[in-house]
């Protein structure tokens, strides 16, 4: 099992690190990629909170490692696709062969996630019209003009619809991950 995350420089730290770890500790392999970046280059991530602003926070987070080069990746070798939030969206969706991957997943109808800003990755891709999502609140007008229904709920929650996955923020890690779990065919018994 083999799954393709893309990210970028201010990621969200909890929305590439407990997914890229939660899933290497089922031993799915999963290659990190970011436009214009190789396999051993650094990201940086952005730790989002509520402190009593009408919005997060942004601080600096942690480096992370891209372990796969961009411009080397071929969709075909991939079960799904993990789209990363934070800052990194709003400007990896400018890079057109993010969108070509981003569609690709789409037309093999293979498992995709999206947590918070990570839809932006999708609208761009025009891939959601239609479909019922959710993300982080302040992205829903750009969703609703790309034609898709959104859907508000709760942070720790999720809304499926057939190969996609969408979570509004990191606190929906738990149930985001599980869902594309089951969407990949994975299984975990007690």
């Amino acid at each position: 099992m083999k799954i393709l995350m893309l990210a970028g420089d201010f990621v969200e730290d909890y929305e590439i690190m407990v997914p890229y770890q939660s899933l290497l500790s089922l031993g799915v392999e999963v290659d990190v990629v970011c436009p214009d970046k190789k396999a051993g280059d650094s990201i940086v991530t952005a730790i989002h909170d509520f402190v009593g602003f009408q919005t997060y926070q942004e601080l600096r987070g942690h480096n992370f490692i891209i372990n796969k080069t961009f411009s080397e990746i071929n969709p075909d070798e991939y079960n799904g696709l993990f789209i990363t939030g934070g800052r990194a969206p709003e400007y990896i969706r400018l890079n057109d062969k993010v969108l070509d991957i981003t569609q690709y997943f789409f037309t093999q109808q293979k498992p995709v996630a999206a947590i918070c800003h990570g839809i932006q990755v999708l609208t761009a891709a025009g891939v959601i019209k239609g479909r019922t999502v959710t993300c982080y609140e302040a992205v829903a007008p750009e969703v609703k003009l790309a034609g898709a229904i959104y859907k508000k709920v709760d942070a720790t929650d999720t809304v499926l619809d057939g190969n996609l996955v969408t979570s509004p923020a990191w606190p929906g890690n738990a149930k985001i991950l599980r869902d594309f779990y089951k969407m990949l065919g994975i299984i975990i018994t007690n």
